[in-house]
């Protein structure tokens, strides 16, 4: 399973729109690089941040990691 994702396949796995993922990326300082974001990178940023994901999602994405 790939570590870097794109905004729209990063919003398909937590459940949310690409725009919030976008969004939460410019909020929380997560970089996105030539279009992908580092996904271990950005669970842990975004709830370290005080945001809460939908938790099956975020911990299933981590344990892919």
């Amino acid at each position: 399973m790939p570590n870097h994702l794109t905004p729209p396949e990063l919003a398909r796995q937590l459940g949310i729109e690409s725009r919030q993922v976008v969004r939460l990326c410019q909020r929380h300082a997560v970089p996105i690089y030539q279009g992908r974001i580092d996904k271990t990178l950005f669970v842990r940023s975004v709830t370290a941040g005080g945001k809460r994901l939908p938790p099956e999602a975020s911990q299933a994405m981590l344990a892919g990691a």
